[in-house]
C-alpha cells in the first residue's frame, strides 16, 4: 500500500498569500520545506503552487477579503476607543455625541407616504409607518457613523500591511492598450453581450484617461454559454486585429451593442476594414482558438462571471464603481513606491 504522509499545518499555509505567513508565529514556512511525502518522495509547497495555483486562488482571496474586513474593523474600533478615552467618554457616548445627535429631524408624514408608495406592500401605511422610519435612521445612522469614522481615520496615519493575493494572467494573444512599462495592468475578462460588462466600461474609459501613462489595459474572451453572439464577437475583434484595428473595433461593438453576423461584418468595413480579408477570417473560425484559450484561463482561476478584473494580478469580481477601481490603482502606486524608496534605502 502506498504511504501518504501530509503536514497539515504547513498544508494550512496554501490560503496564505505567498506560502510565508507573519502570523500565528510564524507557524507558515517557506515555500521550500516539504508539505507531503508519497512512497518516500517529499514535495514542496511551491510544487504543489506550480500544478494548483489557480485551484487555490479564490481560497485565498476569499480569506483575504475575510481578513481585510476584520483588519478595518479593528482600524475603526481602535480609533473610536482612542477618541473616546481622549474626550473621557465611553464609546457609546462618544458615538451619541458625533453620530447620534447630529442626525436630521425624522421626515414628515408626507415625505414618508412617498416612501410608502413605493413599497410592494398590502399594508396600510399607519401598519408600516413606524418601520419605514426605523429603516431610515438606521441608513441614516449608518451614513453619520461612516463619515465620522472617515473624519479619524483622516487624522490618523493608516497603512494597511495586509498583501491581497496575486494570479498570474498570461497576456498571450491578449491585446493590451497602453505603455509597456506601465507600472499598473488592468486586465479585463468580459463578454461583449454581458450587460454587465456594458455598465462598467464608461468606468474603466475614465480611469485610463484618468492614469494615462501609468496604466495598461488588456482584454481577454469570457463568451458566456447563454450569450449566443458573444463568441463570434470575440472572433471578430481578434479578426480586426489581424488588421491593426483590435482596440477601434473593440470599442465600436461595445458602443453600438450590434453582435449579430451581418452587423460584425458591416462595423469591419465602418472602420475602413478590408472586407473579404475579415469575413474569411470570421467564417472560418480563425480565432476561436485564441477565444478558448481565454476562456479555459478564466476556468483555471475559478471565474464565476463576467467582468471579472485583475489590477496587477488582484482580482476584482461583479460590476465595480470608478471610485472601487481608482482606490485599487491608487493601492498599487503607492505600493510600488513604498517598495522602490524601501530598495533605494537599502
Amino acid at each position: 500500500m502506498r504511504k501518504l504522509w501530509i503536514n497539515l499545518t504547513i498544508l494550512s499555509c496554501l490560503l496564505t498569500f505567498s506560502g510565508i505567513s507573519q502570523v500565528a508565529g510564524n507557524l507558515c514556512p517557506a515555500s521550500e520545506l516539504p508539505v507531503a511525502e508519497i512512497d518516500g518522495s517529499k514535495f514542496t509547497l511551491a510544487d504543489v503552487e506550480r500544478k494548483r495555483s489557480s485551484d487555490l486562488f479564490q481560497a485565498r482571496n476569499t480569506l483575504y477579503e475575510a481578513q481585510r474586513k476584520a483588519v478595518q474593523e479593528f482600524i475603526d474600533e481602535h480609533l473610536l476607543e482612542k477618541q473616546a478615552s481622549k474626550e473621557k467618554v465611553t464609546v457609546a457616548e462618544l458615538l451619541e455625541r458625533h453620530v447620534n445627535s447630529k442626525l436630521a429631524a425624522d421626515p414628515p408624514d408626507e415625505a414618508l407616504r412617498v416612501y410608502y408608495e413605493g413599497l410592494d406592500t398590502a399594508e396600510s401605511f399607519e401598519a408600516v409607518k413606524d418601520k419605514i422610519l426605523g429603516h431610515l435612521r438606521q441608513r441614516r445612522i449608518a451614513k453619520a457613523k461612516t463619515a465620522y469614522l472617515q473624519s479619524l481615520r483622516a487624522q490618523a496615519e493608516i497603512k494597511m500591511q495586509l498583501a491581497p493575493p496575486k494570479a498570474e494572467v498570461s497576456l498571450k494573444d491578449t491585446p493590451v492598450r497602453g505603455p509597456a512599462d506601465a507600472p499598473v495592468v488592468v486586465v479585463e475578462f468580459a463578454d461583449y453581450e454581458c450587460p454587465y460588462c456594458q455598465q462598467i466600461q464608461p468606468a474603466l474609459d475614465r480611469l485610463e484617461a484618468d492614469y494615462k501613462g501609468k496604466i495598461a489595459f488588456a482584454y481577454k474572451d469570457v463568451p458566456l454559454p447563454m450569450h449566443a453572439k458573444a463568441q463570434k464577437a470575440a472572433e471578430a475583434a481578434h479578426c480586426a486585429a489581424e488588421q491593426g484595428k483590435y482596440w477601434e473595433y473593440h470599442d465600436l461593438i461595445l458602443a453600438s451593442k450590434k453582435l449579430d453576423l451581418p452587423s460584425l461584418k458591416d462595423q469591419a468595413r465602418e472602420l475602413k476594414l478590408n472586407g473579404t480579408d475579415f469575413d474569411q477570417c470570421l467564417e472560418s473560425g480563425q480565432k476561436a482558438a485564441i477565444v478558448s484559450a481565454h476562456l479555459n484561463e478564466a476556468q483555471a482561476l475559478g471565474l464565476q462571471g463576467t467582468p471579472s478584473l485583475f489590477i496587477n494580478g488582484r482580482f476584482f469580481s461583479g460590476l465595480l464603481s470608478y471610485e472601487q477601481m481608482r482606490d485599487a490603482v491608487e493601492e498599487e502606486l503607492s505600493r510600488l513606491s513604498e517598495g522602490a524608496q524601501s530598495a533605494a534605502i537599502r
